[in-house]
């Protein structure tokens, strides 16, 4: 098993310096540090036009989004359904990215008078995506004459020819890989099955590709000089934007920058009164910069939570609610339903813990059976027990004579291609690289955890897995830490997905007085920046693995604004030490 606390331990630093005549050209052409200029070589910009436009996006930079295969036919198929007075119906998955891309729809649709029926599954009794009996319960009074998928229906191949046997349309906005064939006789819009990788809307999450979609028909109705659409401001929607681009993990570069950074300017100042309860609950004032952490961390989980654990009807009612005292209930809700998260997945880490230390010394893939595990939780205990063992893991939970549950990699192994190699012992899975869903016969639990170890071996090969490593983007002086280096980050916000917060390295450091533990396995010290100003620096779980005193080490650390009673100040976040050499 690794050693995952922040120290000095089995931890590779690497450090690539950016070519010295970029960093001079983009210095020079567009009055930015040093430190921005290589961050920008880092993140792969190095013209001052692309530099341009990545630390200054603007919403005109978006492209058309007709280009955006099959966008047009689901554009005009909306239409002719809201001028027909057709009946639509809306199916979106439970996460974040689902809830949302449903609230976006139908708030749009509701603003040209159209009141569409609309449902997210209800995980632990229909499962996912367009199942049997999601769409049951929505076609139970009255079929719809048009059928609207957000955020799956890629692979539902039967459940669309039984809608349309029934004469029912469909329409599928979805960014989720197809495993096989594809719906037929239906409107894919799903950039991952049509479109080249190089286009810049590639990346988007579901949320993200409505927005285009909503985008689309405003131009088509405003070019019709529809009032409704020469009045509607789309910019006011990239809250809900920003939230389901952020909490899918999709990059954040492109349009999904865009979309977060204005998003999430948005997301701060929003009047919509779900948002502001939950930003209430979460503990985040409106006086302080909203961060993507702060979605990834806070918001986030308190809209999945319910999906989770219960019914994502609750999040979305939320998010079209128009009364605070009602929003800030069901807040509470989820924030409730959050905390109850918490405490089943803390008991089912433990308990996938120590099972997966029984295998993981023979097996080059971890996975782990419960027949109580809630399936709720699956996902986070994979993703902790692969970042502990530094391995993929599968972690299952029992419904009926199946074993279901999900799947997390790691960097550098993708789940999809190891899992075609299980593919005649599992009864389903889907998914992408790094998160998958799975479900077998529980009698086939001990064949499949010797055929995921033996393909997750053959993937990696020879070479085994990659050494942890820590990808330090600049080495700077601590005297450089302060509000001026902070600023300059600010513009290279927001950090996410391929453009991940900088880890910065000081050598040579020397702590005066030493560092005191907090909290259950916490530490705290504090080093000297920018004109002899103290910054303090925490250390989460690495009470065990305390820096020296007056010996001189090497620091890797994370730079944040600390917000506190209006005012705010530099921290730091240790990542990793090492005694210097």
């Amino acid at each position: 098993m690794s050693d995952k606390k922040p120290g000095k331990t089995n931890i590779h630093w690497r450090y690539s310096a950016p070519k010295q005549s970029i960093v001079d050209q983009l210095v020079s052409g567009m009055d930015v540090s040093p430190v921005v200029a290589s961050l920008l070589c880092r993140a792969g910009v190095t013209e001052v036009e692309a530099a341009n436009r990545f630390l200054h996006p603007r919403l005109a930079h978006l492209d058309n989004p007709f280009r955006i295969t099959n966008l047009d036919k689901a554009v005009d198929r909306l239409i002719r359904a809201m001028r027909d007075g057709e009946r639509i119906g809306i199916v979106g998955d439970y996460d974040v990215d689902g809830v949302t891309s449903t609230v976006l729809l139908v708030s749009i649709l509701r603003l040209f008078g159209v009141f569409p029926k609309y449902l997210v599954p209800r995980r632990l009794e229909e499962g996912y995506g367009l199942s049997a009996a999601a769409l049951e319960r929505l076609i139970a009074d009255e079929e719809p004459e048009l059928l609207v998928a957000l955020d799956c229906g890629t692979n539902s191949v039967e459940e669309v020819a039984g809608l349309r046997a029934k004469g029912i349309d469909v329409v599928i906005i979805d960014h989720h890989q197809s495993k096989d064939a594809i719906p037929s006789d239906c409107i894919l819009v799903n950039p991952h099955v049509n479109d080249g990788e190089d286009e810049p809307w590639r990346n988007l999450c579901t949320v993200g590709l409505v927005f285009k979609v909503v985008h689309g028909l405003t131009k088509r109705l405003r070019d019709e000089e529809d009032e409704t659409a020469l009045e509607l401001k789309l910019k006011d929607y990239l809250d809900l934007v920003a939230l389901g681009t952020i909490a899918d993990l999709v990059p954040l570069t492109g349009e999904n920058r865009i979309f977060t950074r204005f998003g999430l300017h948005r997301l701060q100042q929003t009047p919509r009164p779900g948002i502001r309860a939950l930003l209430d609950v979460a503990g985040l004032s409106p006086d302080q910069d909203l961060t993507t952490p702060d979605v990834s961390f806070r918001i986030g989980p308190r809209i999945n939570a319910s999906g989770r654990m219960a019914d994502a009807a609750v999040p979305v009612e939320l998010l079209l609610g128009d009364d605070y005292g009602s929003c800030i209930l069901a807040a509470r809700e989820l924030d409730a339903a959050n905390r109850e998260r918490q405490g089943i997945e803390r008991a089912i880490f433990q308990e996938a813990l120590e099972q997966a230390k029984g295998f993981s010394a023979d097996s080059s893939g971890i996975v782990v059976y419960g027949s109580e595990w809630h399936p709720g939780v699956v996902g986070i205990v994979a993703g902790r027990l692969a970042r502990e063992f530094r391995r993929p893991a599968i972690v299952l939970g029992s419904e009926g004579s199946l074993a279901k549950g999900s799947g997390r990699s790691i960097a550098g192994i993708c789940l999809q291609r190891i899992l075609t190699d299980c593919d005649r012992i599992l009864g389903s899975w889907g998914g992408h690289s790094m998160a998958v869903g799975v479900s077998l016969d529980v009698e086939k639990l001990e064949s499949f955890r010797a055929a995921f170890s033996e393909a997750v071996e053959s993937y990696v090969g020879d070479g085994g897995f990659p050494d942890l490593e820590i990808d330090i983007a600049a080495w700077i002086e601590s005297n450089e830490v302060g509000d001026e280096l902070l600023g300059q980050l600010d513009l290279l916000h927001p950090f996410g997905q391929e453009n991940p917060t900088p880890v910065f390295a000081l050598s040579s450091i020397k702590l005066a007085e030493p560092p005191t533990c907090f909290g259950q396995n916490h530490c705290r010290f504090k080093i000297h920046g920018a004109r002899g100003q103290r910054i303090f620096v925490v250390g989460w779980n690495s009470a065990e693995n305390l820096p020296p005193v007056d010996q001189p080490i090497d620091l890797a650390l994370r730079l944040m604004w600390n917000y506190w009673n209006g005012s705010r100040s530099p921290r730091a976040e240790v990542v990793a030490w090492r005694p210097v050499a």
